[in-house]
């Protein structure tokens, strides 16, 4: 049964060619599934890969009670002081997070990005901050530095630019890069400087701490809770910006299976077509290979596999065109929880590929075992009279 299916199979892949433009609508059908679907996914996988990369399993964020994000957060000097003074904590930075305007380069739409005032410390709390032109700013002089995701999306964040905060205005005097995280899509300024700038003396948004151990923490957030002085949430941030990516990602998802599956029905048609044609063309071929004793399950398993070889021809071609295509594409999106945009890479990777194939190869499976079936129940008789 193995030589008969081996024999059919090949006999089938080599009259391929003469069924050239018939077969390409399978392979084209797929690889149009494939890549929108690879696509899309590797659009929310960029963005969950950019926040979850800004967590740091030794870093904690300091919110005030009740608060899910930063902009609606609020803290003063007295509670910062205090917790920073906690055991545990290697350093703490205060810090204030606003929002500014400023136009996207692709199409002049104004856009919400983060201007974070931040202390020395924050470059210690955060080592992965690296300045790749320029310097970094120096306090009391309104410099300002630009994530490497901010300056290439959005316009007045060029090296030496000068950008207007409410009535201040402050020179970009640097560009840093931060490991491809969320911060990347941030400007940085010194902490008084902002808070003079944006009329919120004494006013904090959150802090920043670097702990020991990841597990003090826990600790830290158990001694503030306690503390009636404090109404603070300490969490760590790997968990507060993982909680942030959750929501857009699986919408981001969601729409991506949901456009594929769409698609996915017409490239299914598409391939029952091609391959109920590519059996009624061989009527004659099949029933000769019957009567000379080839078998039923030989011949279904041909067809089967004349399917999944275009199917797989397909789903690697639309892999590799969303891979050459938009693998590390920088494009920003809004995060919901923040109200701010997030630059980030399209995330194309090994597994989203192989989900790709998986998907080409059960749209193969589907579009070819019906074709296959008929092949198998030809009658003998009455497809050679036809010869």
């Amino acid at each position: 049964m193995i030589g008969q299916i081996v024999e059919i199979t090949a006999m089938n892949l080599r009259s391929v060619r003469s069924r050239l433009a018939s077969s390409s609508v399978i392979v084209v059908g797929i690889a149009g599934v494939v890549g929108v679907l690879v696509a899309l996914l590797a659009m929310g996988a960029g963005f969950r890969a950019a926040l979850e990369r800004s967590g740091d399993p030794y870093r904690a964020i300091v919110l005030r009670g009740g608060s899910t994000a930063e902009l609606s957060s609020g803290l003063g000097n007295e509670a910062r002081d205090i917790v920073a003074s906690m055991e545990g904590v290697a350093a703490a930075s205060g810090e204030l997070f606003m929002i500014t305007d400023l136009p996207k380069r692709a199409n002049q739409s104004m856009a919400n990005v983060v201007v974070r005032g931040v202390e020395d410390a924050a470059f210690a709390i955060r080592p992965e901050i690296e300045i790749v032109a320029g310097r970094r700013f120096q306090p009391g002089r309104g410099e300002v530095i630009a994530g490497r995701g901010a300056v290439a999306q959005f316009e007045g964040v060029d090296l030496g630019a000068e950008i207007q905060f409410r009535d201040t205005v402050w020179t970009v005097v640097g560009t840093f890069e931060a490991a491809g995280s969320a911060y990347e899509s941030e400007i940085w300024g010194d902490l008084r400087s902002a808070q003079s700038a944006f009329r919120t003396e004494g006013f904090l948004s959150s802090m920043r701490l670097r702990v020991e151990d990841p597990n003090v923490i826990a600790r830290i957030a158990a001694r503030v809770d306690a503390d009636p002085r404090l109404d603070l949430e300490v969490s760590s941030e790997v968990d507060y910006y993982y909680g942030q990516a959750a929501t857009l990602t699986t919408l981001i998802t969601s729409f991506g299976y949901a456009v594929a599956s769409i698609m996915a029905i017409g490239a299914v048609f598409a391939a029952l077509n091609t391959m109920y044609a590519a059996v009624a063309n061989r009527t004659v071929e099949i029933a000769t290979l019957r009567a000379l004793g080839f078998g039923g399950l030989p011949v279904v398993t041909s067809v089967l596999i004349e399917a999944l070889v275009l199917a797989v021809a397909g789903g690697l071609l639309g892999a590799g065109l969303a891979y050459a295509i938009f693998n590390g594409m920088t494009v920003s999106t809004l995060n919901q929880a923040s109200f701010s945009q997030v630059a980030f890479d399209f995330a194309v990777n090994a597994e989203l590929m192989l989900l790709g194939l998986i998907w080409a190869l059960a749209l193969g499976a589907v579009g070819g075992l019906f074709p296959a079936v008929r092949a198998a129940r030809l009658p003998i008789t009455s497809a050679l009279r036809r010869a």
